[in-house]
């Protein structure tokens, strides 16, 4: 299924030269998926010339950081990826709740740069896609298409974002200063229960063979890159905290659905370590729960739709989170107000306080799916709950401000703030949540069929091919594929 990103062979040899001159030319080099997950293998004279490299800006050697291994600063690396273990006295569990850091992440300071590139290096390697001649068109709700228009600049070509206007002001204009021209930012209907509209656009851009569509819910590389480096990444935090104390154990791992690249992190997790696989979505569009829709303000999680690349016959739990729980407890995280009660009333260490910032919308939407898991099991000290935080509350600030205007007109005081932790964190419940049967799973995996078989054109066989877990296993066969392929591509360019 090459159109779907699972190419392992050359298609188009010219294609492919035009790639080579391009790369060579700008010494670009590739970094392999397993240099990414485990960042250690990069060669040594690539880490030394990175020191010099600002990880904000479109340099090639910033490829190399496209990893959760980068020190806070994002210039460093590290042998664990930053990270947040939450206390009982934030989550009101006792279950020990870590959240990975997407921050440190190179040019968007969020993780969906992996997906970035693990969509776009198969294509380049197989001669799929030509940097001197192609516009790379990268459908989002968020920071996917940041991440694929800052990979874009480092390869000199046009990068095209496609999402909803209605997404928050901060994202449209960090892409205000990284695309070449005005016209590559292309804002859909609606707001982030909109992907059908994302769609549409995409299919329009289609009909021009000069766009190359990097479709996340679709592209099977997203939910590699994610199953090797993010799996691992958390494996590693855990692993380590294993070490210390031999009686943790992995309960589950927790991600909003998205386009279902992050989640594939939880089938490395469970093949590993047992681990139970958490898809979170908003209530006020509980599309897998029940089959429900509406819109809501979780930026970055997608809805309404069952991503192809979602392996939902392995998922155990779906729970729903409010957009009101989000948006409320993103204002207890980041005014002053909110700070000084939990430190001083709550007595959540001052260090924890301090981090709370760099968890955006979906990053509270993770902790919270966390919370309900853990009341539902009756998870104990010995549990641990892996998340991720995508991004932090920098991309949100004029969501605040209409928070705060919305919902805390009188102003956002010591009062605000304990009304606010306690029906949005000590509150969270194990209500609008569903621990999966094999009925259930069905039902939401066919869900899927009338996106991608009636409006996307996917083949039926191709389709439904995705039920049997041996077909996500044989996938693990293109990740060494694609490095041999990646390794030929930098030797022909010399970079």
């Amino acid at each position: 299924m090459p159109h779907l990103g699972l190419g392992t062979e050359i298609i188009d040899q010219a294609t492919y030269a035009n790639s080579v001159r391009r790369f060579s030319e700008a010494k670009i080099a590739l970094p392999k998926f397993s240099q990414l997950a485990d960042p250690s293998t990069i060669p040594a004279e690539i880490t030394a010339q990175l020191a010099s490299v600002d990880p904000q800006s479109a340099h090639p050697l910033n490829l190399f950081r496209v990893h959760w291994f980068n020190e806070r600063r994002g210039r460093e690396r590290g042998s664990l990826p930053v990270h947040v273990v939450l206390p009982e006295s934030l989550t009101g569990v006792k279950a020990k709740i870590v959240v990975l850091f997407g921050k440190p992440f190179p040019m968007i300071t969020a993780h969906k740069v992996l997906a970035a590139y693990g969509c776009l290096a198969p294509r380049i390697v197989t001669g799929q896609f030509d940097p001197t001649r192609h516009r790379a068109v990268w459908p989002s709700t968020g920071n996917y298409c940041r991440g694929g228009v800052a990979i874009s600049r480092i390869m000199q070509c046009r990068g095209v974002a496609v999402l909803p206007a209605g997404m928050s002001r901060e994202r449209f204009a960090w892409l205000e200063r990284w695309v070449t021209e005005p016209a590559d930012i292309i804002r859909t209907p609606g707001t982030e229960s909109n992907v059908k509209e994302i769609y549409d656009k995409c299919h329009e851009l289609d009909a021009d063979p000069s766009n190359i569509i990097f479709n996340q819910f679709a592209e099977f590389a997203n939910y590699l890159v994610h199953y090797a480096c993010t799996g691992r990444a958390g494996a590693t935090v855990f692993e380590a905290m294993q070490k210390a104390n031999p009686e943790l154990r992995l309960r589950g791992f927790v991600s909003a659905t998205g386009s279902a690249g992050t989640i594939a992190a939880g089938d490395y997790l469970k093949d590993k370590h047992g681990a139970a696989i958490v898809a979170a979505e908003a209530l006020e569009c509980p599309t897998m729960l029940a089959n429900g829709f509406g819109e809501h303000n979780i930026q970055g999680i997608g809805d309404k739709h069952i991503p192809l690349i979602h392996n939902v016959m392995n998922t155990d739990y779906v729970v729903a989170i409010s957009d009101r729980s989000t948006d409320a407890l993103n204002a207890l995280f980041n005014t002053n107000e909110g700070k000084r009660y939990l430190d001083g009333r709550r007595g959540v260490p001052a260090e924890i306080v301090q981090q709370l910032p760099h968890m955006g919308f979906s990053s509270i939407c993770n902790i919270l799916g966390a919370i309900k898991v853990a009341k539902y099991a009756d998870m104990g000290p010995d549990d641990v709950i892996v998340t991720v935080a995508t991004d932090g509350a920098e991309l949100y600030a004029t969501e605040l401000e209409k928070c705060l205007a919305r919902d805390f007109a009188g102003g956002f005081d010591e009062v605000s703030a304990g009304e606010t932790f306690g029906q949005h964190m000590l509150g969270t419940g194990t209500d609008n949540m569903l621990e999966l049967s094999l009925h259930d799973r069905r039902r939401i995996f066919d869900l899927g069929y009338y996106t991608w078989v009636e409006q996307q054109g996917v083949s039926f066989h191709d389709f439904v091919e995705r039920r049997d877990q041996k077909f996500w296993r044989n996938l693990q066969h293109l990740i060494p594929a694609w490095d041999a392929m990646i390794d030929e591509f930098n030797a022909k360019t010399g970079a």
